[in-house]
């Protein structure tokens, strides 16, 4: 390719910091979330960053901000970006940091070169964390790939039961117009994201390129059994849930030990009834979250735990419901932009590998509409989710120059 165009370091620090202010808290840590004031302001920042750059922005019927350059010859679109919406609180660079890369790599491109041949955008999406409406589910890029429904608006609500029409409507949006939000125009997508995780950081590199993007189910389990007097009861005629609990769950994660990396299963939450200390339990309910990037070892994962399940309950006499609260395929990023990614790398001089992701993105939900590919940069520490998260300024760049090429190979 021609001289590449130069990145401006300090400048994305300032834009990451700048994001950062807004709804800043405990410390260096963002409480952002869809549709709130702070969400507005962090919009709007970014589509006066985007008119500054020369891009043409636009808000979607669910709030997705689109900023455009038109292609010299048309065609179908190459997007990069990713969210601002936050956990509660959050980091500054999880979601944000990819709509700043994509920002200062397309204004980079565009400054030195002019027009693309194919439009080029970017993309700002909408409530990807779930951390104000969890049933949500990537509400912006599920809207981008027509995965959304007329009645969603009033059926997503938050924890008080408030619907996101209603949180919609209160920013100038109509619920009744989410369908216009589809896009089948899309020749790719590009979302740059720090990884979450320690994988970059125990190899000693700056950024990976990903290849797939993680299955995960996450499943609700309760076990009924019969309450009783803890001392008084003997063991062998107990019908005790916690018991099967405690097995069930050693079980299930010493499973995804056994089968290795990238498999992991994590039991976030327990609630016994009564939950004393000197009662053998009524009930206990509790979660599974189970992930694999690889579809075969997704299904062997969810068929052995549901085999598991089944089996103490049945062995302990205790009753079995559970419900699929999340089920999201493992979703594989294309092939021909992973070689892209990579080939640049070598081409370029960017230490890499290519790894998967154990988290969800919304690049899950535009693979059904594009191609799609994700580069990851570095957490320090692993971190992410928290105000702690930190990526430095020398890594994120490598990541920017990463997306810059691969998005002037794609649109110029």
């Amino acid at each position: 390719m021609p001289d590449l165009p130069t990145l401006d370091p300090i400048r994305v620090e300032q834009m990451i910091m700048a994001l950062g202010a807004i709804g800043a808290h405990s410390g260096t840590g963002v409480w952002r979330t869809a549709y709130s004031p702070e969400w507005v302001a962090a919009q709007a920042l970014v589509s006066d960053w985007a008119t500054a750059a020369g891009l043409s922005p636009r808000m979607d019927a669910v709030g997705n901000l689109w900023a455009r350059i038109d292609g010299t010859e048309g065609g179908k679109a190459i997007v990069s970006g990713s969210h601002i919406d936050t956990q509660c609180p959050g980091g500054r660079y999880d979601g944000a940091l990819g709509v700043v890369a994509a920002l200062a790599a397309i204004s980079a491109l565009t400054a030195t070169f002019g027009r693309p041949r194919r439009p080029l955008e970017l993309l700002s999406l909408c409530e990807e964390e779930g951390s104000r409406f969890p049933k949500a589910g990537f509400w912006g890029s599920r809207a981008i790939t027509g995965r959304t429904t007329q009645a969603d608006p009033e059926i997503v609500t938050d924890d008080d039961g408030a619907p996101i029409a209603d949180a919609m409507r209160a920013i100038g949006l109509d619920p009744a117009t989410i369908h216009t939000a589809r896009r089948d125009d899309i020749a790719a997508f590009f979302e740059l994201h720090i990884e979450q995780g320690p994988i970059l950081e125990h190899a000693n590199l700056p950024v990976a390129v990903v290849d797939a993007i993680t299955g995960i189910r996450q499943t609700r389990v309760t076990l009924t059994g019969e309450q009783n007097h803890a001392g008084a009861f003997p063991m062998d005629l107990r019908r005790d849930p916690m018991a099967g609990f405690a097995e069930i769950a050693g079980r299930v994660i010493d499973h995804a030990h056994r089968l290795g990396r990238p498999a992991v299963t994590t039991v976030g939450r327990a609630i016994p009834w009564p939950n004393a200390p000197a009662v053998i339990s009524r009930s206990v309910d509790f979660t599974i979250d189970a992930r694999h990037p690889r579809p075969a070892d997704y299904t062997l994962l969810h068929e052995t735990h549901a085999a598991l399940l089944a089996e103490v309950a049945a062995r302990r006499g205790l009753t079995l419901t559970t419900d699929i609260q999340v089920d999201l395929p493992p979703t594989p990023c294309d092939p021909a932009l992973v070689t892209l990614l990579q080939d640049i790398s070598k081409a370029q001089g960017i230490p890499q590998l290519t790894m998967s992701s154990g988290a969800g993105h919304d690049s899950q939900q535009m693979a059904a509409v594009c191609p799609v590919v994700m580069i990851f940069v570095r957490s320090e520490g692993g971190r992410s989710h928290t105000p702690e998260e930190y990526s430095t300024i020398p890594d994120i760049m490598e990541g920017i120059r990463l997306l810059m090429v691969a998005l002037h190979k794609r649109a110029y």
